[in-house]
C-alpha cells in the first residue's frame, strides 16, 4: 500500500493574518477618508466658516431692510421715504423731473 507524505506547507498559516490585515486596512482607510473621518472635520470646518459668513451678510442686509420698513412704520411715517415707495411701486414721475435709474437698490 501506498502512503503519500504531503509537505507541510507555511502559506496555511499567512491566510487568517493577510485577510485581517486587508480588513483593518479598509476600516483604517475609511476612519481617515470617510464623510465622518478625521479629514471631514476640516471640511466641515471649511463649511462652518463658509456659512457663518454667508450668515453675516445675510444678518447686514436685514437689518437693512428692517431700518427701511421701520421708516415707514410707526407713528411718524418719514415723507420722503413713503414718496420714493410711491413713486417706485406706481411708476409716477411728475412732468419737470428727471428719473435716472441706477438698478437694483433693495
Amino acid at each position: 500500500m501506498w502512503t503519500r507524505h504531503h509537505k507541510r506547507r507555511n502559506l496555511g498559516g499567512l491566510i487568517v493574518p493577510a485577510i485581517t490585515v486587508v480588513v483593518l486596512s479598509y476600516f483604517a482607510f475609511h476612519a481617515y477618508h470617510g464623510d465622518y473621518g478625521i479629514a471631514a472635520k476640516t471640511r466641515y470646518q471649511e463649511r462652518i466658516a463658509e456659512l457663518e459668513g454667508d450668515l453675516a451678510d445675510l444678518e447686514a442686509a436685514r437689518a437693512k431692510l428692517e431700518e427701511r420698513v421701520a421708516l415707514l412704520n410707526g407713528a411718524t411715517i418719514e415723507k420722503d421715504m413713503l414718496d420714493e415707495q410711491v413713486r417706485r411701486a406706481l411708476n409716477y414721475a411728475a412732468a419737470n423731473e428727471l428719473v435716472i435709474y441706477r438698478g437694483s437698490s433693495n
